[in-house]
């Protein structure tokens, strides 16, 4: 399969063109930058160009961008004003959420990357219709904004009551946005199961979000390699060697003492799947 590698490994460093170059060194020959304005902010012009005139000439290509979830510089500890939610209710914070995203995906102007990976709601948020409309509403502002882009937007399987898989499918169903999916193995894992999620996500599945957890907690480990993992991976590379043309296999990995050398072990990762 092809691989991909998600910057979120390395979201306590800020992103430049060293981590760049280091990451193709390792043989992935794709990345996903993931939106943490003290890692990759977007709103940074500077920050923006520098990384768009290397990757200009570069082998690197840039497979995706991960949606921002706060738009502070510290993780969303300034406070719950700084969520970045699509299926906030009041409208003028859902507007700014709107607005917030769409600085992101301007990023294409100048480090063209196919796909939007974009959260329905946040973690552990209970079911609401009224949530749906306004995440429908949304949406579509944010789909046409890329599309004049030539992005796509991809809507994630998260751990909240809006968006495991069925609630995905029922989502496309009610709203015809018919937008794809990017699955992510870890949060499956949490919710219905890898295999069921799989099954349901299929057709739509466009990119992924690879790595592991003890069926419980988002910790993000390192698949085969991290202690605490559950998910069965011989089984889960056999669903997801089933529709390779449609996706490359992309780590999603958490920064972790235990690997100190996170690019290496994410090479470790790629042979032990593909071995499987």
């Amino acid at each position: 399969m092809l691989h991909a590698l998600s910057t979120h490994v390395l979201v306590s460093h800020r992103l430049n063109t060293v981590w760049l170059e280091r990451i193709y060194d390792a043989g992935i020959p794709l990345v996903e930058i993931f939106c943490a304005r003290e890692h990759f902010d977007y709103r940074d012009r500077a920050q923006v160009s520098e990384l768009g005139y290397w990757f200009r000439d570069a082998e690197l290509k840039c497979h995706s961008l991960h949606a921002p979830m706060y738009s502070d510089d510290c993780w969303g500890r300034t406070g719950p004003s700084a969520v970045i939610s699509i299926t906030e209710l009041s409208k003028p914070r859902r507007l700014q959420a709107v607005d917030e995203i769409k600085r992101a995906i301007e990023v294409a102007e100048k480090i063209p990357f196919r796909y939007l990976i974009q959260h329905l709601g946040v973690a552990h948020e209970e079911y609401d219709e009224f949530k749906l409309e306004s995440a429908f509403t949304a949406l579509e502002d944010i789909c046409l904004f890329a599309r004049h882009r030539g992005v796509e937007v991809l809507l994630e399987n998260i751990p909240n009551r809006l968006s495991s898989a069925e609630r995905l499918i029922h989502f496309n169903e009610i709203t015809h946005l018919n937008l794809n999916f990017c699955f992510d193995t870890g949060h499956a894992n949490i919710m219905e199961g890898v295999g069921t999620a799989f099954a349901l996500m299929q057709d739509r599945i466009r990119s992924t979000h690879v790595h592991d957890n003890n069926g419980t907690d988002d910790v993000h480990l390192f698949p085969g390699l991290a202690k605490g993992g559950a998910i069965e991976w011989k089984q889960t590379m056999q669903l997801l060697r089933s529709h390779s043309s449609q996706f490359p296999l992309l780590l999603e990995l958490k920064e972790s003492p235990d690997f100190p050398h996170p690019l290496d072990a994410a090479r470790q990762i790629f042979d032990h799947l593909e071995s499987l």
